[in-house]
């Protein structure tokens, strides 16, 4: 259920006096103690008494938006009409960030609150001192009942409501009881959930609570009970924790490193990751988010102050081991989690990383082994939690699971191991590994240790199911593109500026949308894409719409190795000669001096489907898929590189535009 300050029927409220409702409001929330604060509710409510008097309904103030961390200015529901209101005091301009703010209200509504998923939803940004601006109102392609956001200003807003009543006028009434206590089931973005749990310590509040998403307090329940039974037995445990493609396993990482930040309790954790952005991102992300909450209270603190206490959360994975191989001590951290710990490095390209760039010249250990000793060396009691992802090996060196096994096995048989059952599928290539271990060491199977369900795109939980059957060139993946094509739209195209018109469109409030293609994608620099050209992830993932470096602005792309681990809303993924569709089969090359060259080492060959299969399940809402048309003239563009992977995609049944 949605909360609010305060809450009245509009017959009510246009009796009772301003200090009453003032009075209500404060006692249930915190207005009332800031003077220009004081001063906004003083004129929107004598501005809706003088407005209302005609109407029948309910209205509410602060009417919470739990996933943004923000609150509605006024619902106001009328017949069959919710109208949302957001207020700019004084304002006499019609910015475009107020109008995104009141969209985005409006959207995290129709997308996550039940009820308002089938209900009409007017967003309405009142700038009482702007001009009065022209009325429209504006439908679009999604044809979900959510209008574009109406500019108006104080003297206007009682008109237009009246004529947005006009112009949608229905029988039916809304039931305000129902609607308030509907069901709110959001998914929240991985940068929203680390926020969350950095200042909170829990996303419940913020995540899905339906059932197919318990899965994810499950896991992250089962993984607490492992820690205490290590800390109490003195045990040593590794756990593996598999999940399909966006089904939250950074998130049950970042929870757990979160409920353990308490060092107090002597089983402190820490969240580590070898991919650079990701942690960039977060890192920044909190840090500007920690320094605006305290502003918000008055305090001063520097950025820098800032990052310094999100880095005992959350730390570059070789940052970590440096500290480590310079430190023979046991850290300080109990439980170490690791994400993407598939990514980890082989012994060969460890000890060739350790010979040239750290000068020593006698480093024995594959990343896994190293990672692993690290936290042997405590006396007591010690818990490793691996995140895996399947299929998702992106990098030259990168061992994938068996390498964990193998040194579990090798280098330390007293520690215990539990595994999830869905570590055997073949996409995680472990079988062996597991076998080997099995017959030296303890196994503990526990399904526990899986997430099934994709948390990524509310909209698409069998995204990650489509496009594995499009990779593994599985014939199913008609059926399950039929059924996801209502919920979430997969378009293509074979023209780049279609495909960015498509995401402007599609893209409503600060929905973020960008263009994204594979590392190898050399050959798109007629399209004004280079890939050698690099890209402030930071910048590119954080920033809106006014900076140039933003992913708003479709000029940089971003690679796989930027967006490993990080969505957007909306994406368009530009597909090129490096991976084609011929014959019925994937065919993969590497462009290499002036030409194409067919890759044949079964390892490079699995990069880079791994490269399209991260490309192509970043999207949480919708994603446009642009295959060029290639040039007769470019002997390195020429059509067939294109055709046949255009032709495949079609087949399966994807719109065209």
């Amino acid at each position: 259920m949605l909360n609010y300050y305060y809450s009245d029927s509009i017959k009510s409220f246009l009796q009772k006096s301003l200090q009453t409702i003032i009075g209500e409001i404060s006692v249930n929330g915190r207005l009332g103690h800031i003077n220009t604060e004081l001063f906004a509710w003083e004129f929107q409510i004598n501005l809706l008494k003088e407005i209302l008097v005609e109407h029948d309904g309910q209205l509410f103030f602060e009417f919470s938006i739990p996933r943004m961390g923000k609150r509605i200015d006024c619902l106001l529901i009328i017949k069959n009409i919710v109208f949302v209101l957001e207020f700019k005091v004084g304002e006499k301009m019609y910015l475009n960030n107020n109008l995104d703010q009141v969209w985005d209200y409006a959207l995290d509504l129709k997308n996550f609150h039940k009820p308002s998923h089938q209900r009409l939803l007017v967003p309405i940004l009142v700038a009482t001192q702007a001009k009065s601006a022209h009325l429209e109102i504006i439908t679009t392609s999604h044809q979900d009942n959510l209008i574009n956001p109406i500019k108006t200003n104080a003297k206007d807003l009682g008109q237009t409501i009246n004529l947005v009543l006009d112009f949608f006028s229905g029988n039916d009434v809304i039931d305000c009881y129902d609607y308030v206590n509907g069901s709110y089931s959001p998914t929240p973005t991985i940068i929203e959930a680390a926020i969350s749990l950095y200042n909170n310590h829990n996303v419940e509040n913020i995540t899905r609570s339906d059932a197919d998403a318990k899965n994810l307090s499950i896991t992250t329940g089962y993984i607490s009970e492992t820690i205490e039974f290590a800390k109490n037995n003195n045990k040593k445990i590794i756990c593996f924790v598999t999940g399909v493609p966006g089904a939250g396993k950074t998130l049950v990482g970042l929870k757990v490193a979160a409920e353990h930040l308490d060092k107090e309790k002597g089983n402190t954790s820490v969240f580590l990751s070898g991919n650079k952005p990701l942690v960039d991102i977060l890192q920044e992300a909190l840090t500007r988010d920690r320094v605006f909450q305290e502003k918000l209270n008055g305090n001063k603190l520097t950025k820098k102050q800032a990052r310094e206490s999100v880095k005992t959360f959350i730390q570059i994975i070789h940052h970590y081991r440096d500290e480590y191989l310079r430190d023979p001590k046991a850290p300080y951290d109990h439980v170490a989690i690791f994400d993407e710990a598939q990514r980890a490095w082989t012994k060969e390209q460890t000890v060739k990383f350790m010979q040239q760039k750290k000068g020593i010249a006698n480093f024995q250990f594959s990343e896994p082994e190293f990672l692993i000793s690290c936290l042997d060396r405590h006396q007591d009691w010690a818990v490793v939690i691996c995140l895996v992802g399947g299929g998702q090996e992106i990098n030259t060196g990168e061992a994938g699971i068996s390498e964990w096994l193998n040194a579990v096995k090798n280098k330390f048989p007293n520690w215990e191991t539990h595994i999830s059952p869905n570590l055997f599928d073949s996409e995680y290539a472990a079988q062996p590994a597991i076998a080997s271990l099995s017959e030296t060491n303890q196994i503990v199977f526990n399904p526990e240790l899986h997430l099934s369900v994709s948390m990524r795109s509310y909209r698409a939980e069998h995204l990650s199911k489509l496009i594995k059957q499009i990779l593994d060139i599985d014939a199913n993946a008609k059926q399950t593109l039929r059924e996801l094509q209502d919920k979430y739209p997969v378009i293509l195209t074979r023209d780049l500026n279609k495909a960015k018109d498509w995401l402007r469109e599609k893209a409503r409030g600060s929905e973020r949308y960008g263009l994204v293609v594979s590392s190898q994608a050399y050959r798109l620099k007629p399209l004004a894409i280079d890939v050698k050209t690099q890209i402030n992830h930071v910048n590119w993932f954080l920033d809106g719409k006014d900076d140039i470096r933003s992913s708003y602005f479709l000029e940089d792309v971003a690679t796989e190795f930027q967006v490993q681990g990080l969505e957007l809303d909306w994406a368009c993924v530009i597909w090129d000669g490096d991976f084609r569709f011929l014959n019925g089969e994937w065919k993969s090359h590497s462009f290499v001096g002036s030409k194409w060259q067919n890759i044949h080492k079964e390892l490079r060959k699995k990069y880079l489907l791994n490269a399209y299969r991260v490309l192509l399940t970043r999207a949480r809402q919708g994603m446009i898929i642009v295959i060029p048309e290639g040039n007769t003239e470019d002997y390195t563009r020429l059509p067939e590189f294109y055709d046949s992977t255009f032709e495949y995609l079609k087949s399966i049944g994807i719109e065209i535009i």
